[in-house]
């Protein structure tokens, strides 16, 4: 069977982590890699993907006829104008998010791939974890009938350094738009209002460069439900995903993984594992599965779980919690057209 060949620009840690799950699909070929920053490193990393194309010329890549789909996993600032050149050539494109800072162009975008017919999905790759698609799972079955409550809380380990903070669009846009698009999964509703605070409580830098490091969102959805999204940068116990569901017949929950699941009960103390310090080890497998569905999404003609289109809405909810904090007053979605 022949394989759908891949290209990937941008290639820093996400588009190295993307490469290598490449390596267990039968079904796609990385035939080249797009980077500005092309050095003897990458070359060398590059040696068991026995490459085609290594370039600092994401052009180059869109171009070549062999190269079907494309993953754009270069900085935010650049995806617009990739994303643009992709689908003229008719490329099926795998986005990281955020799609844009603006969620106007990125409406735009919505409308140019849907008017192209390629297949474009949108990397919020925690609809993929096991966890959370069980979830979703038991609310489509409606186990705990109407939800009331929605709290999810998402914790970093520690903070990024400021040359990160400076060019990833805020907290709301960078760590909450995770949480703004599991809020919209796990309900199946959208956003109605949103009210948020902020503050700077784990590095006086990051306030300096004009954002925050910790925030709680409170949502109202369309179906009445009402939901808390707590986040901060430096949770020293290790990387927090928690999430709960409580409705008229009961209650989902979901806990943070851990390394094992050992207690050690003594009398002084009971103890158990931290849970896994980095996003990476917490949500590996998901990063696996969502290529995979990528991948399925161009055989089989199958809509991609996350579109466009939820892009789109999680970058809606970002704005309406930064207008929010800077305008001290629930916002309504509705105001963001």
């Amino acid at each position: 069977m022949p394989k759908i060949g891949i290209g990937i620009i941008g290639v820093g840690r996400i588009g190295k982590l993307h490469a290598e799950k490449m390596l267990h699909n039968s079904k796609v070929q990385l035939l080249g890699i797009s980077d500005v920053f092309m050095n003897e490193e990458l070359v060398e990393w590059s040696k068991p993907f026995n490459l085609s194309i290594m370039t600092n010329s994401y052009l180059e890549l869109i171009q070549d006829p062999r190269i079907e789909a494309i993953f754009i996993c270069s900085p935010t600032n650049t995806h617009i104008e990739i994303i643009k050149a992709a689908v003229a050539r008719g490329k099926h494109i795998f986005c990281e998010k955020p799609i844009s800072f603006n969620y106007q162009e990125t409406k735009e975008i919505m409308e140019l791939v849907e008017q192209a017919g390629v297949v474009f999905q949108v990397g919020f790759n925690r609809r993929f974890d096991h966890n959370f698609q069980k979830v979703r799972e038991l609310m489509n079955s409606e186990t705990i009938g109407q939800p009331h409550l929605i709290k999810i809380t998402s914790r970093d380990p520690q903070p990024p350094p400021a040359s990160y903070i400076l060019a990833s669009g805020g907290l709301f846009m960078d760590m909450s738009i995770h949480d703004f698009d599991m809020a919209r999964y796990i309900t199946g509703s959208e956003v109605e209002t949103v009210y948020a605070e902020g503050a700077v409580l784990v590095d006086p830098e990051i306030g300096e460069l004009g954002d925050i490091d910790t925030a709680i969102i409170t949502l109202r959805f369309a179906n009445g439900a009402l939901g808390v999204i707590d986040n901060s940068r430096k949770a020293v116990y290790g990387y927090d995903q928690r999430v709960e569901i409580f409705g008229e017949k009961g209650n989902i929950s979901v806990e943070n993984d851990v390394p094992t699941t050992v207690k050690v009960s003594t009398e002084e103390a009971i103890t158990t594992d931290h849970p896994k310090y980095f996003f990476l080890d917490r949500y590996i497998e998901s990063y696996k599965t969502e290529v995979n569905y990528f991948v399925e999404s161009i055989l089989g003609g199958l809509p991609p779980l996350v579109s466009a289109y939820d892009g789109y809405q999680a970058e809606r909810i970002a704005f309406a919690a930064k207008q929010s904090l800077l305008q001290g007053r629930l916002v309504r979605l509705e105001e963001i057209q």
